[in-house]
């Protein structure tokens, strides 16, 4: 699962977060990958303020774990009058799908949970029933939404899996024995986090801040064509993880 969030920017980086959306959707059908969104929160004036998409195919999460982090997008600000350059920020986290053998116990108290109606469009339910739900993990402070399923329930069931893998995540990444060791820190997207920069403005550049890796086909790149990002990311972290075990 991937979730993309608009960080700083304002309008612009709500677009940017739309744009992203596109990009990553692409990525997954050119691989095969069966790509469904499951969750997506609109912007106020334009592009979306979060989306999650589920990507259901071999080895989706191994490659897509090299997304994760800051992304800056520098372009001509189509919502500026004054036609001046914008720099904007949108957030990109990675999760695996949890398969039922993993057993991932929470308790209650550690639980916040609130409904309310889906928004957007969509069928008889959308802006009548309160379908979509919000579960808060209090300890750590992280947050899913759901509002794919057609029931509350669902929607809860579906949210709560989302949650577990996150906390996995974080647990793996800061080597927590327990869920309730792990600390939770998000990284602001904001300046000084990126981990990629898409230039469209004074000239065309994409490049990656961690391999070096850079490309000035700006259109393909977002139209999905992002595996020499990738490739690059996963090699340079099979040669620390190699220099380690030396």
């Amino acid at each position: 699962m991937l979730t993309i969030n608009a960080g700083a920017g304002g309008t612009d980086a709500q677009d940017w977060a739309e744009m992203l959306l596109r990009m990553y959707t692409r990525w997954g059908e050119n691989h095969g990958y069966k790509v469904h969104l499951t969750e997506l929160s609109e912007g106020d004036e334009a592009g979306i303020k979060s989306a999650t998409l589920e990507f259901n195919g071999r080895f989706a999460y191994g490659y897509l774990k090299a997304e994760k982090g800051t992304h800056r997008l520098v372009r001509i600000s189509p919502f500026n009058a004054n036609g001046k350059r914008q720099t904007s920020f949108a957030g990109v986290e990675v999760m695996p799908l949890l398969d039922t053998s993993v057993q991932l116990e929470i308790p209650e108290k550690d639980l916040e949970i609130t409904t309310s109606r889906a928004g957007g469009k969509g069928g008889q339910n959308v802006n009548k029933v309160e379908t979509a739900v919000r579960i808060v993990h209090i300890p750590t402070g992280i947050s899913v939404r759901c509002t794919e399923e057609r029931s509350q329930l669902q929607n809860k069931e579906k949210a709560l899996a989302i949650l577990k893998a996150k906390l996995l995540v974080i647990a793996q990444e800061q080597r927590a024995k327990e869920i309730a060791e792990i600390r939770g820190e998000m990284v602001e997207a904001a300046w000084g986090n990126q981990i990629r920069n898409y230039v469209f403005h004074p000239y065309q550049l994409v490049k990656d801040l961690r391999t070096g890796v850079e490309t000035t086909a700006i259109a393909d790149v977002m139209n999905g064509e992002i595996d020499p990002f990738i490739e690059a990311y996963l090699r340079q972290e099979n040669q620390l993880a190699e220099s380690k075990s030396a």
